[in-house]
């Protein structure tokens, strides 16, 4: 195939995929790394930016999120209404679970007050809410106490929110696994990182189908700065966007952490240029200065 043709295919595939609903953005937004020093050339948010201003200036660049601090504890009210409050009507949040369902409570029914009111909290995020991300730890092993918990833990959750679950421990990439979410129509999230293999990874997308998929590229976490790429990923993306193309589902949402590459806004415009969608040059914030 030559370059033109070549070219006009991945133009092709990424305005289907754009069309379909593609969201890709970042874990977090409040880095203080991200804030460009006086005198030096632009990283991401204007100099001086204050942590209250950073998630309205993301927004103006991407237009999803992954929020971490939900994992931690439940947001009050008023910080989710500011949320809501900061960002364009387009913009969409991924929340992660809060630890004490998924790492305290390993789902048990115990769990189940606490994820009501996690989920009665995070509607106020309204058509804005994109999913949930059930992150499981590296030691909630495929045994069949785990697997029941599993099984009516997400027999019960509510129907009005999207929920997807990571895996950290490989044994549960089986078909038992794949048919109890697209039973629950609950979302295997993918991810580009250590626990599961990328192999295993793939063989997944082939053999669960849900209306949603979710995406995270992590990495090792040795970098102790994210203002700039420390490691170069991109023949990788370029190996996930191929099978990214091969993804059923109507809307995906991709994450990336600043461990991937070391500054996790550059991984997102990386990936969308590959999809051929538009970004936004960062200068556009620095050039009009601060919103407040």
């Amino acid at each position: 195939m030559s370059s033109d043709k070549q070219s006009d295919k991945n133009k092709n595939n990424g305005s289907e995929l754009e069309n379909r609903g593609i969201q890709i953005g970042c874990q977090g937004w409040n880095y203080a790394d991200w804030v460009t020093k006086a005198g030096d050339e632009t990283v991401f948010y204007p100099r001086g930016t204050k942590p209250n201003e950073m998630l309205a200036l993301y927004a103006e660049i991407f237009d999803t999120i992954e929020v971490d601090s939900t994992f931690y504890a439940i947001p009050p009210v008023s910080t989710v209404e500011n949320w809501y409050k900061k960002t364009p009507g387009h913009f969409t949040f991924s929340l992660k679970m809060p630890q004490e369902i998924t790492h305290e409570h390993l789902l048990r029914e115990s769990s189940f007050p606490v994820v009501t009111e996690f989920c009665e909290r995070i509607l106020t995020l309204k058509e804005k809410l994109a999913a949930v991300l059930i992150q499981l730890p590296p030691h909630f092993e495929a045994s069949k106490e785990n697997a029941l918990a599993l099984k009516n833990f997400l027999t019960w959750l509510p129907q009005d929110i999207r929920f997807a679950v990571e895996f950290r421990q490989r044994d549960w990439m089986v078909e038992w696994t794949y048919e109890e979410l697209k039973k629950n129509n609950v979302a295997l999230c993918l991810v580009e990182g250590n626990w599961i293999s990328r192999e295993k990874m793939f063989e997944a997308i082939e053999k669960t189908e849900n209306e949603f998929s979710y995406i995270r590229f992590m990495g090792e976490r040795d970098l102790v700065r994210f203002d700039k790429v420390y490691r170069q990923g991109d023949v990788n993306l370029q190996i996930w966007k191929g099978e990214i193309e091969n993804i059923k589902a109507k809307d995906i949402y991709i994450y990336f952490s600043n461990y991937y590459e070391g500054h996790a806004p550059e991984s997102v415009n990386k990936l969308k240029t590959l999809f051929g969608h538009t970004t936004i040059d960062v200068e556009k914030l620095e050039n009009q200065g601060s919103l407040f």
